[in-house]
Formats: C-alpha cells, structure tokens, sequence
C-alpha cells in the first residue's frame, strides 16, 4: 500500500506562495503470497501435465524406406496378356525379331511378304510378353525381348519362308524362334530350314515301301525251284560272314 507523504517547502524568494506537493513511494512490502495448492489439484497437475515426444534422428540421416506396392495390371494389360497366351497356344512357330528402326513403309512390305506364306507380325509392349513369360513353359524367351521387338506367327512351320521374307529387311533381325514347342536360336533356325518337308519324307518313305514290296511280289512269283535255290543263297552268305 502506497504511502503519501507531504512536504512544506519553503521558497528562498519573497512573494511566492507556498504549495503542498505529494510524493508517492512505492511499497516494497509484499502484499501478495503464492498460495499453496490444494493437494487434489496438485495430483491433477501432474497427471496432465504435457510430456513433450523423444526427438527422433535428423532428416536426411537415414535412408528412406522404400515401400514396395503390389501393382496391380490393368484392363489393357490383361486383355493383351490373353491375346499373347491365345497365340502361343494357336501358333506352331512364334519368331521374335528385333526392329532396328525401320520405317512404316518398309514394316508394311515385310508385312505384305509375309501375309503370302500365312505369316503375320504382331505387336506386343515387352513388360507384357516377360509377365506371361514368367514361370511358364516358354520362360527361356524371355531374354530375346530387349529393346524393340516384333513376333512373326504362324501356324505352320514356315521357317524357310519366313528367312527369306527377311532377308529383304536389313532392319529386321531375327533372334530366335520357338518351333513345334522347341526353342532354337537363329542358327538352329537357319538348320531347321534346310530340312526336308514333312510331306517330302513322307513320299520318300511311301516310295521306299512300294519298291521293296514290289520286290518281295516279284521274286514270290517266281518258280519254288528258284525260290528255294536263293534261299540257300543267302543262307550261305550269312554263313560265310559269320566268323
């Protein structure tokens, strides 16, 4: 509590009034103590009292966790998954050819050869053709598709056919085939054509049958006298090799 004091001063100068001037000192008595809290309030308190967190490591100390998220494949990438899959199975021979930037005009005249021996050229994105590759029965091809890519079909084994359709197209290599469920390289493709047709050994094989039949007919119609004497014939060469 402010305490007022008040002074009489007297002025040295005749003819001046005397006044009365207040002078306030401030109290330095402590008028207001820190009351104790109640012990429930206390409790309260401490209860609720704020804990702040453990700082954690600076940013940029560790590395970043990398979260690995299934993807799952879209619509498109299914639908190209069950073209693929219908190929392979419908197809004898799938060839896969590396496209070294050729132009649309040469694409469609290898197209064109092509399509006169019943052999077509598809387009499939290689992330698809490794996905339908993984873990199947073709699952070796899957390092052929690198870079651009097209695969020539057919459902036939057209592998003679299909060589000298690209020998017209520098631009197209061919890397490798799966004939008949068999996977060759280019060179075995290459050896795979040179082989006869199926319907030339077949002819060949028929022709041969006919002639030794026709053989056997001939030499049944002859005499028994004759019969019997080149049977003793061959008895006896065999019996001569034999040592």
């Amino acid at each position: 509590m402010a305490a007022t004091l008040c002074l009489r001063l007297r002025l040295p100068k005749q003819g001046w009034l005397l006044t009365n001037q207040s002078v306030r000192h401030g109290s330095k008595a402590v008028t207001r103590h820190r009351r104790p809290l109640h012990i429930l309030k206390q409790k309260l308190l401490s209860v609720t009292e704020y804990i702040p967190p453990p700082r954690g490591p600076a940013p940029g100390a560790y590395p970043k966790e990398t979260q690995h998220t299934v993807q799952e494949d879209s619509g498109l990438m299914v639908l190209m998954m069950r073209s693929l899959r219908k190929t392979f199975e419908e197809s004898r021979m799938v060839g896969v050819a590396h496209n070294s930037s050729s132009s649309a005009q040469d694409m469609m005249m290898l197209k064109h050869r092509l399509h006169r021996h019943a052999i077509s050229v598809k387009f499939f994105p290689n992330q698809v053709v490794r996905s339908f590759l993984m873990g199947g029965a073709y699952s070796n091809m899957a390092p052929l598709f690198i870079g651009p890519t097209i695969l020539l079909v057919s459902d036939q084994p057209k592998a003679k056919e299909m060589l000298s359709a690209l020998r017209a197209s520098p631009q197209i290599t061919l890397l490798g085939a799966c004939i008949d469920h068999t996977l060759l390289s280019a060179q075995g493709v290459l050896s795979y054509s040179k082989l006869p047709s199926v319907t030339v050994v077949q002819g060949e094989l028929v022709s041969g049958l006919t002639v030794m039949t026709s053989r056997t007919a001939s030499m049944l119609g002859h005499h028994p006298a004759r019969l019997s004497a080149l049977l003793q014939q061959y008895v006896d060469q065999n019996q001569q090799e034999v040592p």
